[in-house]
């Protein structure tokens, strides 16, 4: 069984980014979306990225699965759209519905899978989804942890994968 947590967004990070229209797309089920993330690693530092679009703060990869789509196929598909990066090598982290995991299109409720990615090519930045892309190191991720500047979801992934 899919473990079940409940995250708050922090009043700090909320921003006047546009949130879009739910997307049909989109794979959806009853009130549910459906994500994958991408924990992308090189040289003891994690590539994260401060987001253009809702919700704000700075996190990993991440998107949304479409409709007939596998998560890996997305995984493959958003670390490419976001970083230009191809994915050599992916393991499941973690499994598990997030409550309180606000998007874009307004949805609450994600059933998410995350992943340590091993990549290759050459890191391009995708103007239209994110401000800025870089690879932060541990402390360096912490400290935006203690600001409270980590986008929600990801402060919950950090935690876990960084014992915080």
């Amino acid at each position: 069984m899919v473990k079940i947590v409940k995250i708050k967004l922090h009043s700090e990070i909320k921003s006047k980014l546009r949130k879009l229209q739910i997307d049909n797309l989109d794979k959806v089920k009853k009130n549910k979306h459906f994500s994958v993330g991408a924990l992308i690693k090189s040289k003891n530092k994690y590539l994260i990225i401060n987001r253009n679009l809702y919700p704000a703060g700075y996190a990993g990869i991440a998107g949304h699965v479409m409709k007939n789509e596998y998560s890996l196929k997305a995984l493959h598909r958003e670390v490419k759209e976001e970083t230009g990066l191809d994915i050599t090598k992916s393991k499941l982290l973690f499994h598990e519905i997030i409550k309180g995991n606000e998007c874009r299109t307004g949805f609450h409720l994600h059933e998410w899978k995350l992943y340590k990615c091993e990549c290759k090519g050459k890191v391009k930045l995708c103007k239209r989804e994110v401000k800025s892309i870089k690879y932060l190191t541990k402390e360096q991720i912490n400290k935006l942890y203690k600001e409270r500047k980590l986008e929600p979801v990801w402060e919950h992934w950090f935690k876990k994968l960084f014992n915080y």
